[in-house]
């Protein structure tokens, strides 16, 4: 946009802006129950979400097969005069176990002094931190009938620096797991410039597998999550989680879908299985992994169940083919909910977590509409029925239905869901200018699941732009809590990393050794702190408008769509009637302040002093980084002067939440 057309559109807008803008709230009326649900959150493996993300595990490729060749992020460490190879060995598993590829190291030119050993460079590097204790664990055997010596280090990647070391054990000719901890001292300069390194100094051949380093978890769990992260998500105070997620659920093809079986008990058991973002899923995030997350975060599951459709285009339709599909999803409900005298309620509690987990929704399969076999009515009735049958308390939501583009392309009539999952990815202006899409949504039926959305602008995390058109949607979903049941941005988590990022409009980043939220993170946190139990109506009257050119479509270039006007603010007011407070959004999309003569109808005494909580900066292009993680970030202030009426003055670009005392 050159800097004529920015002056047109400065000139348009300015005269609206300054008209003063009214906001009449009815607190005469009883207005809509908002949902506990409102505010999840939605997870799946991409951009290394789990393994290289979330899920706390150092070592990359761990059970050395993420290539069937060569044994990828593990190279050979050999100091000077010593001499070494290493390569995947299929030829010796390890006994009980899924373990079936090792890594050989053949040191036959090891000597005192002269150390050899294999180095794991980890997801981008190693973080180093000061004073901090890492779990190392892998199974070894050797050929030597005496035993190799064995050290394991955290070390930097010259090998000049080692930060943490302990003895590893001598390793015996039959398999055996070796633990050790590795602490760093006090004074450490935090580094990811580092590898784990497990090196001997005695000639011999010696085999590995799952090699395993682990830094502290959230709530010390040995198969846990990365502390940092975790603490962005319950930050935000999620209702729930969907997992495991889009696409994740699906797989790339029926065979390599999300097996949930697969991924319980100790993590030797698990195969891990190719993922469907070009990685490979070590599986260490299995079932069980994402219900403790959801208990960690007092977050209730949305469990997402295959049902029958694989991202390659396979389709397994209804009928006596389907039924073993439909028998697993049916096994998976009760491994999350049942008592120990079921079957799987007795596996879970083998698995370390004997009691049940409460779960009320269960979503069929993923964007079904992408299915050009369009047999999802007869698969979605056959889960349907069976899953209705044995828990007639759960609520079922389907992938199509929707009125968004994908949820268009079929149609379930068979059976009523009780719930439609919409996806939504727009830029940030679209998001915008869609914001009052459920204001005209039909008032029965299913309601709604808005499984996965973004405004889409900034990379690889988005920004401000992005956050006030985030806003802006989720004033509508506020408005509309008669239509919308639950909602969930998409996609979560991003390593941050060249080579990290699949999907280039993320919520939170991060790299090895840090994290950040981005102001999407920030907007949706503030929303979901500030949410009350009923919806206020609002009336807002004489709301300035900018002009969006939307581009042309591509096979249409010629065909240039008709310009629109689109808002500069968007309100929505809830009531806690548990506080006593009213929270009043509102989203200033343009680079001007914006006042705003706001009127509590029929409200009983209000209180002069409030707070505000407001996200803004002086660009709308702004946003956060790893190297500058807070530069938007929420700003609280006490506010006076507030009342029956009032007027207030709201900053350029920006989402305020004012919270207002109302007895």
């Amino acid at each position: 946009m050159n800097s004529k057309t920015l002056l047109s559109l400065a000139a348009l807008i300015a005269p609206l802006a300054m008209a003063q803008t009214t906001l009449k709230i009815d607190l005469a009326k009883p207005g809509i129950p908002v949902s506990p649900t409102l505010y999840g959150l939605m997870t799946e493996e991409i951009n290394y979400s789990y393994d290289g993300g979330l899920y706390a595990e150092l070592v990359r490729n761990r059970a050395f097969k993420d290539d069937g060749k060569t044994p990828v992020h593990w190279s050979v460490v050999q100091d000077t005069g010593g001499g070494a190879a290493i390569a995947l060995d299929e030829r010796y598993p390890v006994p009980a176990t899924a373990l079936t590829t090792s890594l050989r190291l053949d040191a036959a030119h090891a000597a005192p002094g002269h150390r050899v050993g294999v180095a794991n460079d980890g997801y981008w590097g190693i973080p180093v931190k000061p004073a901090t204790r890492y779990r190392a664990s892998f199974y070894a055997k050797t050929d030597g009938a005496g035993g190799v010596p064995l050290t394991v280090s955290i070390e930097g990647v010259d090998g000049k620096s080692v930060y943490a070391q302990a003895v590893g054990g001598r390793i015996s000719g039959e398999w055996k797991r070796y633990e050790v901890t590795l602490a760093t001292a006090g004074n450490v300069k935090p580094t990811a410039d580092a590898r784990l390194v497990i090196a001997t100094e005695s000639p011999g051949t010696v085999w590995f597998n799952q090699v395993s380093l682990f830094p502290p978890t959230y709530k010390d769990r040995p198969n846990g999550n990365r502390i940092d992260l975790m603490q962005k998500l319950v930050d935000m105070k999620p209702r729930f989680l969907r997992f495991p997620g889009g696409n994740y659920v699906e797989g790339g093809s029926v065979e390599t879908r999300f097996k949930w079986k697969e991924t319980l008990g100790p993590i030797e058991q698990r195969p891990g299985h190719p993922g469907t973002w070009g990685y490979r899923s070590s599986d260490g995030m299995g079932l069980l992994e994402f219900l403790l997350w959801c208990e960690d975060m007092k977050a209730e599951p949305v469990l997402a169940v295959f049902a029958g459709y694989a991202l390659n285009g396979e389709n397994v339709p209804a009928g006596p083919g389907l039924q073993p599909f439909v028998q697993e999803a049916l096994e998976e409900i009760e491994y999350v909910t049942g008592d120990v005298g079921t079957k799987w309620g007795a596996q879970r509690a083998r698995d370390g977590h004997p009691a049940p987990f409460k779960l009320r929704y269960v979503e069929i399969g993923n964007e079904d509409g992408f299915d050009k076999q369009k047999n999802y009515d007869g698969r979605y009735t056959q889960f349907h029925d069976a899953i209705k049958a044995k828990y007639p308390q759960l609520k079922l939501i389907s992938t199509v239905n929707g009125k968004d583009w994908l949820g268009q392309q079929q149609k379930v009539t068979s059976r009523e869901p009780d719930l439609i999952d919409e996806h939504y990815y727009y830029n940030p202006m679209q998001m915008m200018n869609d914001a009052a899409r459920y204001d005209s949504y039909e008032r029965k039926g299913p309601r709604v699941f808005i499984g996965e959305w973004a405004a889409q602008e900034g990379d690889p995390t988005t920004n401000l732009h992005s956050a006030l058109a985030d806003a802006a949607f989720m004033t509508g979903m506020e408005r509309n809590a008669d239509v919308v049941e639950m909602s969930c941005y998409a996609p979560l988590l991003v390593n941050v990393n060249p080579g990290g990022v699949q999907w280039r409009y993320n919520m939170i980043g991060y790299d090895a050794q840090a994290s950040y939220g981005s102001p999407s993170y920030h907007v949706q946190k503030v929303f979901s702190n500030y949410l009350g139990n009923v919806s206020l109506p609002v009336t807002a009257q004489k709301v300035g408008t900018q002009t969006w050119q939307e581009a042309a479509p591509k096979e249409t270039p010629q065909l240039l769509p008709p310009a629109r006007e689109v808002p500069t603010m968007f309100f929505s007011a809830t009531r806690s009637e548990q506080r006593g407070e009213i929270y009043l959004k509102v989203v200033n999309a343009i680079g001007t302040a914006q006042s705003v003569q706001v009127e509590l109808a029929g409200a009983g005494k209000v209180a002069p002093d409030g707070k505000a909580i407001v996200v803004s900066s002086a660009k709308k292009e702004d946003t956060n980084t790893v190297a500058e993680p807070a530069k938007v970030v929420p700003v609280t202030s006490k506010v006076s002067g507030l009342g029956k009426e009032f007027n207030y003055n709201f900053p350029p670009y920006s989402v305020t939440v004012l919270v207002l005392s109302s007895k």
